[in-house]
Parts: C-alpha cells; sequence; structure tokens
C-alpha cells in the first residue's frame, strides 16, 4: 500500500485571496518567503470582480447620464439615450476580463507565490489542507497562516425566497439585458448604489429596507439626504417595512409585512454579507462558531497560535482599503518589523450614490454610547457658496461630531457632489487628532466644497 505524501513545508500558507490576501502572499514571496495562496474562487476576491470595481464602472455610466439631464437646467438643451451595452461590455472586458483570473494568477506566481485553486483548511497548528480537483494537499506551515476568506452574500430566510431566481450582487454586475423593473431588498450601501445606476437607465427601481431607515450605519441626516434624492429620480424607498414571502411564476411577487405587495421582473437581494469562516477553526484552539475573529494589533487571532486574520472578517469594516490597511501590518509582523499596529480610530468609507456619502469615524450615537461629551456641528451645502454655483444635484450635508472634553473630532460625515473625496481632510483631522481650534484657524479655499466644513466647525456646540 503507498504511503501518504509527506506535507509539503512552506513559511506561510495565506487561506483566501482577495485584495488583503493577494498582497500579503505577494509581498512576503518578493521578500524571500515561500509562500502558499489559496483561494477556490477568483483571484483577487469579490472587489475586482463582483463589488467595487464592476459596479463603479455601472455608476460612473449612471451618473454621466444623470449629468446630462441636468444640462437644461444649467445651460443647453439635448437628449439622452441610455444604452447598457456599453456598461455592460466595459464590466466584461476592461474590469473583469470576462471573470476570468489568468492575469491575477500570473501575478502572483510571478511575485514567487505558489497557487493553489481549492479549499483551504486549517487542519492543525501548523497545518493546512487545501482540498483541489486533483485530490488534498497537505501543508506544514513554519510561520502562520493568514486567513483572507471574505465573505458571501447574505439571504434572509424568507418564504419562498430560496425557489425563486433572484440575484444577488455577483449576478447584477453580470447583467447584459436590463429588466423593465427592479426590487432590491436592501438599503444599504450596495442596495441603494446599484438601485440608483440602473434607475437611471430606465428600470423601475423600488429598494424595500426593513430598518426605519436606509443607510443605517449612516448618520441619519446623510440618509434622509440620499432618499429624498433616490425618491426625486423616481425610486420607490420603502423603509421600516419587513419581506414576509416572494413568489417567481414569470415576474416576481413580493410581499410586505404591512399587507401590501410589489410586482417586479426582478428580484435583487442586498441584505448585507455573511462572514467565511468554515476553515477549521477548531482545530486549532478557535471557536467554530464565531462569526468574526477577534486579533490583536498585529493581526493575530486571539487565543489561536500562528494565525493572522485581515479583512472582512475581522469585523473593523467590509471595505477593500481596511483589507488591504490590514495587509499590511500582518506583512511587517511576519517580516519581524517593530510596528506600526492596527489603529481604528478614523476608519473611512464611501457610499457612491449620488449625492456621495463620505463617512469616518464615529457617528453621533456612537459616540455618546461611548460615554463622551458630544459636540456636533452641520452645514447645507446647497447654501455653501459651491453649492449655490452647482444649482442641480448640490444635495448634501457636511456633520461634524466632536469630543468636547478633548477638543476633537471623533467623526465627520460629508454628503454631496464628492463626498467620498470630501472627507479626506477630515479622516486626518480625526486621525491625528487636530485640536478644533487648530482646525478652525485653517485656510479653506474658495469656492469649494470642502469649504463648507469651516461653517460646520463653527456650528459645534454641545448637544
Amino acid at each position: 500500500m503507498s504511503q501518504p505524501a509527506a506535507p509539503d513545508e512552506v513559511d506561510v500558507v495565506v487561506i483566501g485571496l482577495g485584495p488583503g490576501g493577494e498582497h500579503v502572499a505577494a509581498s512576503l514571496a518578493r521578500a524571500g518567503m515561500s509562500v502558499v495562496g489559496v483561494d477556490r474562487r477568483l483571484v483577487g476576491g469579490e472587489c475586482p470582480y463582483f463589488g467595487c470595481i464592476p459596479s463603479k464602472m455601472m455608476i460612473r455610466a449612471a451618473d454621466a447620464l444623470a449629468e446630462a439631464r441636468r444640462v437644461p437646467a444649467l445651460g443647453g438643451h439635448g437628449e439622452v439615450v441610455p444604452d447598457w451595452t456599453t456598461v455592460a461590455d466595459r464590466v466584461r472586458d476592461e474590469a473583469t476580463d470576462d471573470w476570468d483570473d489568468r492575469v491575477a494568477v500570473e501575478r502572483l506566481e510571478g511575485a514567487g507565490a505558489r497557487f493553489l485553486r481549492g479549499e483551504g483548511r486549517l487542519a492543525g497548528p501548523g497545518r493546512v489542507v487545501v482540498t483541489t480537483d486533483d485530490g488534498d494537499v497537505g501543508l506544514s506551515v513554519r510561520r502562520g497562516v493568514v486567513l483572507n476568506t471574505g465573505t458571501e452574500p447574505a439571504v434572509p430566510p424568507i418564504d419562498g425566497l430560496a425557489d425563486t431566481p433572484y440575484w444577488t450582487n455577483r449576478d447584477a454586475v453580470r447583467v447584459r439585458e436590463l429588466p423593465s423593473s427592479l426590487v432590491v431588498l436592501g438599503g444599504g450601501a450596495i442596495g441603494c448604489e446599484l438601485a440608483q445606476a440602473f434607475s437611471r437607465f430606465g428600470v423601475e427601481v423600488t429598494v424595500v429596507e426593513a430598518s426605519e431607515r436606509i443607510l443605517g450605519p449612516e448618520e441619519p441626516e446623510a440618509s434622509a439626504v440620499v432618499a429624498a434624492a433616490l425618491e426625486a429620480e423616481g425610486i420607490g424607498v420603502r423603509a421600516g417595512v419587513g419581506v414576509t414571502s416572494v413568489s417567481h411564476d414569470g415576474a416576481f411577487a413580493i410581499g410586505l409585512a404591512d399587507g401590501s405587495s410589489i410586482a417586479a421582473q426582478a428580484l435583487l437581494v442586498a441584505a448585507g454579507r455573511r462572514n467565511n469562516l468554515d476553515v477549521g477553526l477548531d482545530t486549532v484552539g478557535g471557536d467554530p462558531s464565531a462569526r468574526v475573529l477577534e486579533t490583536d494589533e498585529r493581526m493575530r487571532v486571539v487565543g489561536v497560535d500562528g494565525v493572522w486574520a485581515v479583512g472582512d472578517i475581522t469585523g473593523k469594516g467590509a471595505f477593500t482599503h481596511m483589507s488591504m490597511y490590514q495587509a499590511n501590518v500582518a506583512i511587517r509582523d511576519l517580516s519581524g518589523e517593530d510596528g506600526p499596529w492596527a489603529d481604528y480610530r478614523a476608519v473611512s468609507r464611501a457610499t457612491f450614490t449620488d449625492p456621495e456619502v463620505g463617512a469616518v469615524g464615529m457617528t453621533e450615537k456612537q459616540a455618546r454610547d461611548a460615554g463622551l461629551r458630544v459636540g456636533t456641528g452641520t452645514a447645507k451645502l446647497a447654501e455653501s457658496s459651491r453649492g449655490w454655483l452647482h444649482k442641480v444635484g448640490n444635495d448634501g450635508i457636511i456633520k461634524l461630531v466632536a469630543d468636547l472634553d478633548r477638543d476633537v473630532l471623533v467623526g465627520a460625515t460629508a454628503v454631496g457632489p464628492s463626498g467620498g473625496e470630501v472627507v479626506g481632510m477630515l479622516v486626518t483631522a480625526v486621525h491625528a487628532e487636530v485640536p478644533l481650534a487648530t482646525l478652525r484657524g485653517m485656510h479653506f479655499a474658495y469656492p469649494t466644497f470642502h469649504r463648507a466644513i469651516e461653517t460646520a466647525l463653527g456650528d459645534i456646540s454641545e448637544a
């Protein structure tokens, strides 16, 4: 009887090659370590193939249509004729290479890493087993295992839903023929972005959100501005009502908790994400029922030796930039460098609706829940000089959240044209704990959108 092959000995195994995992694997391989990268799906992860990159291509095209439709209010006339084929071709050919990761695999291997396509699992301290189409591959790990297993679309247990041809974001970015009507189940960032994009191409769209408002993690003022903008464009926003049933017989019928129903040709489920943590945590002393992995400042999984984690599974923000930030921390630790280590006081994020929502740090509620003496200040963007000049499409608000005892900002939100860019200086202010007096004494270029920050600073008072 033949004996099973001895496990390959390597320095590091990276399970999950989203942006952070790919960066860890390539960087450590270039540094001379023996590295194996493992993924059952596409190298690069959700972002380049199904998330940020293709969706922002869709949004860019939709925003261009919206701007063209604003011309009559500003200086001209024109006819706008949407053509989804151009968008679908660009997503397929430019963003995703027709959902082919060959270039990414070659890039990884070019850095010196070995790639295994398959299901990677922890199999005890210093051990990983990868199930590939050709069988199991055992790996013995000298330095550590890095987990970057990411998320899957969460599908709520709604009566009848599982038996219907609903979309998730992964289906939505592949669409080549638009439906006449669409219901979006979930009013978070993904749901709102895609709802607006499809609507601007002529699809009749309704957003259904079980919580009291869309964009629930953001400030209520931001949610209100975006909801009003969506409704002004003809998008139905049904917040505060759950879905009780879904059926499909040529078209979708969505039953709501208030007794009403909505019919639509297509249904997009954008009800959050589920962490992929079925990776054998119990074999290394971890909690197999954990919903997130608690990590220390070096990205080491707490209570588990020899395992690091980066990205969505750490619960610090489901953002590509967070995964890359944490990846750099893990790279430094695995390389024996002395920091800097992870710091989450100024986590920034952007939602690419129109108006755009940029935010950093704590919301007002989070600051109050943390026991801070909170001060807030706001400024309406439409009332700023740049907002007045901009005219149509100038909806927005700046909101600042301050810790009055320390006299610094702990959070901020910028809603409006380029809100994700305007928030940049506020990220620096929160991260560096710049005193409010210093911020108030700055020069703010005129006339710019970011100048409204000066107005909001002058409005800060204890709330």
